[in-house]
């Protein structure tokens, strides 16, 4: 579905239209989804993305168009993502006495491409997610991080290149 859409169905909504927000919601839950799977974890990811669409909801009001709806709520999933992170750290933190759960080995050889972009800088994992993953422009990714452009350009390909570097270093053991 179009940007323009999903601004549509977003001021729709804003009406008061429940079949527009239903629509909505169908139609960005993806792209949500992934967005907050891979700066949190997939296995939070259905709880944060649960608190995105209660921030939406929230802020709808407040929507005037200026972006299109998709960069608003993709914006509203980083910031809820980010926000997450920082209560685990924070619970993390307060649970010093349990001992940190290991990671099993890929006893397929084989790197797992989720853990890999896990490893990845936030600024620079935040950057690919969006472009490479979720497939926003590097101009909507922009205006979500509320950086410029160049900016995100050079986080994707310094992304790429960690991740290149991470898989080369995994195949090597």
């Amino acid at each position: 579905m179009s940007s323009d859409a999903l601004t549509d169905l977003a001021l729709r909504a804003q009406d008061g239209d429940r079949v527009a927000l239903s629509d909505f919601v169908r139609a960005t839950q993806d792209d949500v989804w992934r967005v907050c799977a891979h700066l949190t974890s997939p296995a939070q990811a259905d709880d944060v993305v649960q608190d995105v669409y209660l921030r939406a909801l929230r802020a709808l009001p407040r929507f005037r168009g200026d972006s299109s709806a998709r960069t608003w709520l993709l914006a509203i999933a980083r910031h809820t993502a980010i926000d997450s992170v920082r209560a685990a750290v924070r619970r993390r933190r307060l649970l010093t006495r349990t001992p940190p759960v290991e990671d099993t080995p890929d006893t397929a050889g084989g790197a797992d491409l989720t853990a890999l972009v896990a490893t990845l800088d936030p600024d620079r994992r935040s950057a690919f997610v969006l472009t490479q993953v979720v497939g926003c422009s590097y101009e909507e990714a922009a205006e979500i991080c509320a950086c410029p452009v160049g900016t995100i350009r050079s986080r994707v390909a310094r992304a790429r290149g960690d991740l290149v570097d991470a898989l080369r270093r995994a195949e090597a053991t």
